[in-house]
């Protein structure tokens, strides 16, 4: 957890937070779940301050749409390889054999339990701080006119151009229930004999990540 700390910037004062942050619901109760709900509060509440103050001419739907761009599971996800997260990561013997320390919706909540432990660890400034560090690129890199349509809106043009069939999104199965629940969702797209099944926390998640799975597979044909 020492190299985890460096690549964060942050030195933990009581380092237990940051062990249930890495600790994944299938190992015990004392999991990361609370401390992601709360990383994700905070992270939502120091871009949001971000970019209402970098951008002060677009709308409100403007800056409500690029914050969802900023803060998605997929970037946090990439952002969280980029820490390195899934090396320390607590999986229980299920999720381990199953590879779970590569799958993306894990490293992002863990990426989003490390800011909420960060957070009581410290306060808000402390936090804040860290986070804008490690959105310094994405944060110069985005603006008004970019990553503004979702992948859901982004599919859904594609094939309207080529005059396809819109996709349809199905609800397969939920895991576990109310906060804990893992909703999976299907999409599929005849024309390019592509289907994917991705799950997520909401089931809105869940259809973004088909969405954009999908995408790819039309990028690399």
């Amino acid at each position: 957890m020492q190299k985890l700390q460096k690549n964060i910037s942050y030195q933990f004062k009581d380092i237990n937070l940051l062990k249930q942050a890495l600790t994944h619901r299938s190992v015990s109760k004392k999991n990361n779940e609370r401390l992601e709900f709360l990383g994700d509060s905070v992270l939502g509440c120091v871009i949001s301050l971000e970019i209402y103050q970098r951008f002060p001419l677009i709308d409100e739907g403007q800056l409500s749409r690029l914050r969802s761009s900023l803060v998605r599971g997929q970037t946090l996800a990439k952002l969280a390889k980029t820490l390195n997260i899934s090396e320390s990561l607590l999986l229980g013997q299920g999720e381990l054999k199953s590879g779970g320390f590569r799958r993306e919706s894990i490293q992002a909540d863990a990426f989003e339990a490390i800011l909420g432990a960060i957070f009581l660890d410290s306060d808000y400034a402390t936090v804040s701080g860290i986070i804008l560090k490690l959105y310094n690129d994405l944060l110069n890199e985005s603006g008004p006119e970019d990553s503004l349509k979702d992948f859901k809106t982004q599919l859904q043009e594609l094939l309207q151009k080529k005059g396809y069939a819109l996709p349809v999104y199905e609800l397969i199965k939920t895991e576990g229930k109310d906060h804990n629940a893992i909703f999976y969702v299907n999409c599929s797209i005849k024309e390019y004999s592509l289907g994917v099944e991705e799950s997520a926390k909401s089931i809105k998640r869940a259809e973004q990540a088909c969405a954009e799975s999908i995408l790819k597979g039309i990028l690399n044909k």
